[in-house]
């Protein structure tokens, strides 16, 4: 139920409100609006010119305008006076179709008519990293084998504290926070919730890690692999369904294999029908490709597939069953768009339970010692390009998101290689400056 946000900022002593959108590309954009004139934005909206983001407009494109929902409201922890808004785009009275988190209430709703509800939640890693971008933060943080390491954690506990302080705040139930497996690298984790509340969320986590780390001098990165020999950042969601009144699990099953319902398993089989094109939106960028399959890093393991896999408690593989009633996948990185990640895995299982899929036999090896022997497992794409043609190609992704979003995205992605492609690199030169 939307609430009168103008009664909110006089009762909360909000001055500024932020009316943001999440662009094709994973950009957060917004207008600083003052309490004063947020009835009106409520109303109508905040106007934005398309072609200005990451989106398939031109300059003669009309006005674009993002209706706040105001069932998103967050009040800046560190700056009390801002209250943070999650907007919808609209154009000539219609919702912009390749806008993500559009895409993503379209999602819901075909899931809402079927009978479902999604939860989800995720684990955001990232690199405390230094102001100029050249290396980790803590020229102390040196073991091979850096992750839980006590001491490099409680040397940031200044940045972590207040991040974690802050999602308590907010009510996001927070409960671990780690050094994770990589130098300079950390994760947190709070509550699932439904996937929308977990979409919005996880765009405003990234904003907030980002601003809390310049707070104190720091930088903060969520980029797959900002350093060759340590492990990426991944984003790995943990997901099930529920029945719509959000008090069933409807993946819980005491009686299927490793605690898992038919529906899960058909739901698995859709996502594992769909990998391959869902790396595109999971693995979105030229850099997410140096993550996966990569080499050993310098902990011993990268901790990403390298093969469209499932398995049981083993994290080897692309999906992992870590508990009853629950999927945790290990696919997207720490570029992936907020509400496109889970538009994805929604679309992809709502396919797998219409057409009853089958997942396939579960494999209970070691995938970075044995995968290499086993035939007839299907691999991930090696780059953007394959990925994004891949994304083009299919029809289960195209139905469910339609030609309008899978157009621009597949538009702008390949502009984006062939700007990528177009750069001269230091390792040309050192490999065929001679030949």
């Amino acid at each position: 139920m939307a609430v009168d946000l103008a009664d909110v900022a006089k009762r909360q002593k909000i001055k500024y409100f932020l009316i943001s959108f999440v662009d094709l590309f994973g950009v957060l954009r917004s207008k600083l609006v003052p309490a004063r004139a947020i009835s009106d934005m409520q109303k109508e909206g905040a106007g934005f010119a398309g072609f200005a983001a990451w989106l398939d407009m031109t300059p003669a494109h009309p006005d674009m305008f993002a209706i706040p929902d105001s069932g998103s409201l967050i009040q800046l922890p560190w700056q009390r006076e801002v209250g943070w808004l999650a907007g919808d785009l609209w154009m000539d009275g219609a919702p912009v179709q390749q806008a993500p988190r559009v895409a993503l209430k379209r999602q819901i709703e075909s899931a809402a008519t079927a009978g479902f509800r999604m939860k989800s939640g995720v684990e955001c890693e990232y690199f405390l990293i230094s102001a100029d971008g050249s290396g980790i933060s803590d020229s102390r943080d040196t073991q091979t084998k850096p992750c839980y390491d006590q001491s490099a954690l409680m040397r940031r506990y200044d940045v972590i504290s207040e991040i974690c302080d802050s999602m308590i705040e907010l009510g996001w139930n927070p409960y671990q926070n780690d050094h994770e497996d990589a130098n300079g690298q950390f994760e947190m984790n709070w509550d699932y919730a439904d996937c929308l509340v977990t979409a919005d969320r996880h765009t405003f986590f990234k904003f907030m890690v980002k601003a809390i780390a310049e707070k104190h001098g720091f930088r903060a990165t969520f980029m797959p692999k900002p350093f060759a020999n340590l492990t990426g950042n991944g984003c790995h969601a943990h997901v099930s369904m529920w029945n719509m009144s959000g008090r069933r699990n409807l993946f819980n099953d005491s009686k299927g294999d490793l605690g898992l319902s038919k529906l899960a398993y058909d739901f698995l089989g859709g996502i594992i029908h769909s990998a391959d094109s869902l790396a595109a939106l999971f693995n979105p960028s030229v850099n997410s490709y140096k993550r996966l399959d990569a080499p050993i890093t310098r902990s011993g393991a990268t901790w990403s597939p390298n093969a469209i896999t499932y398995g049981g408690n083993n994290r080897t593989h692309m999906v992992r069953i870590p508990d009853k009633g629950r999927f945790e996948l290990r696919l997207m990185d720490g570029s992936a768009n907020p509400y496109l990640l889970q538009a994805g895995i929604l679309a992809a299982g709502l396919d797998g339970i219409a057409n009853t899929r089958d997942p396939g036999r579960r494999l209970d090896v070691n995938m970075y010692e044995e995968g290499h022997r086993l035939r007839g497992v299907r691999r991930l794409p090696l780059n953007l390009l394959d990925a994004v043609r891949l994304f083009d190609k299919s029809k289960v992704l195209r139905t469910a998101f339609g030609d309008e979003l899978v157009g621009a995205y597949v538009k702008l992605k390949l502009d984006q290689w062939r700007e990528y492609t177009g750069t001269l690199s230091q390792w040309e030169l050192d490999n065929t400056l001679d030949c």
